[in-house]
């Protein structure tokens, strides 16, 4: 399985490393890659993954906890855990926002159905290993019993499990770059209770679908959550 560790902690590209450090780190706690109290790989693992100099490294990890994301601990078990308590996404105004944005909003809503309803026929497609579905299993139990605080992540992070059991890293990757890009504007509106539970019954017949191995059904599942979630934003940002 291509592993959502290995999705967000690939080499940065030459130029800005210490930003695109700093992009992602932050994408792997915001997409839940490394969880609240859980700690990021070891420094010299980490650089060497990142393509980065120890030095880019620390400089990012230290804005990330000057920000209030991340802590470090010394001693025997020590590292760098990210913080129980994260900051709150930064709330905007949605239609100001939306003008701000410009075209990127539908370019991100096309590209995020292109990409999510091919990875869910993908994995439904495959012989999934027993990891793999115990896997989607845990993403999909934590999702439905999240707190409404805690639901965006683990929205984000069961929907970057579909693609990584998809068994392409690259997909698995290109799922997490347009995710971030769509949670800044799903930040911009409001969670309603009531869509949230109809989006649980959504995750639960993408998954259902996956794995009883049926490739149209989870296309066509994926597809009915994905346009509910694109028509809400509309109707917020237009």
């Amino acid at each position: 399985m291509a592993g959502a560790d290995e999705a967000v902690f690939r080499p940065v590209r030459a130029g800005n490393p210490f930003e695109e450090t700093v992009e992602r780190l932050l994408q792997a706690i915001k997409l839940g890659v490394v969880g609240p109290g859980e700690r990021l790989p070891a420094e010299r693992d980490l650089a060497a993954r990142l393509n980065v100099s120890r030095e880019t490294l620390r400089e990012a990890i230290k804005a990330l906890t000057d920000s209030g994301y991340v802590e470090s601990r010394r001693g025997r078990y020590g590292g760098t855990f990210v913080n129980e308590r994260l900051p709150k996404a930064r709330r905007v105004s949605a239609k100001p926002f939306t003008r701000e944005q410009g075209a990127d909003v539908d370019d991100a809503l096309v590209l995020r159905y292109a990409l999510e309803t091919g990875a869910a026929e993908a994995a439904a497609s495959r012989d999934l290993t027993e990891a793999e579905i115990d896997h989607l299993r845990s993403c999909l139990a934590e999702t439905s019993a999240a707190k409404l605080a805690d639901y965006r992540r683990m929205d984000s992070r069961l929907h970057l499990a579909i693609a990584e059991v998809s068994g392409s890293p690259s997909l698995t990757s290109a799922t997490a770059d347009v995710r971030m890009r769509l949670n800044e504007l799903l930040d911009a509106i409001p969670l309603l209770a009531v869509n949230l539970e109809h989006s649980n019954h959504q995750h639960e017949a993408i998954v259902a679908a996956i794995l009883a191995g049926e490739p149209a059904a989870a296309r066509q599942a994926m597809q009915e959550h994905l346009s509910g979630t694109a028509a809400l934003l509309r109707a917020f940002l237009t």
